[in-house]
């Protein structure tokens, strides 16, 4: 349970805004820390069946970017993106509770999203 937290930065105790450097990538790429949120919450609304939303970060131009992988395919492997954060929609991951609401879950996603984590691997990413 805690590999899968910490791999895609979801936790208890998430939520909020993200800060400093990893929030100005955010708000320059895509305007504003709520037009990010729709434009991911929107590709990963879309993925067709199973899957994962990511935000990644472009090795060579150290960008942020928004990107979706069908089924169990890897971002970095898929995109070449490194993955800083991760949406599974899979129905494992959101049926018990929202059914097949899927935009209910994505929408409810965004209050356990573990910004330190996010913003580590971007720190990292950037190094």
């Amino acid at each position: 349970k805690q590999w899968y937290q910490r791999r895609v930065a979801i936790t208890a105790g998430g939520g909020g805004l993200p800060s400093g450097d990893l929030l100005a990538a955010i708000e320059a790429e895509f305007g504003s820390f709520d037009q990010f949120k729709a434009k991911m919450s929107a590709a990963t609304i879309g993925v067709q069946g199973s899957g994962w939303g990511w935000l990644g970060v472009n090795p060579e131009s150290k960008r942020l970017e928004i990107a979706t992988c069908a089924n169990q395919d890897p971002l970095l492997a898929t995109t070449g993106l490194t993955p800083l954060l991760g949406i599974d929609v899979w129905e494992h991951a959101y049926y018990l509770q929202y059914k097949n609401v899927r935009p209910e879950y994505v929408n409810s996603i965004w209050n356990i999203v573990h910004w330190d984590d996010v913003a580590a691997r971007y720190a990292t990413a950037l190094s």
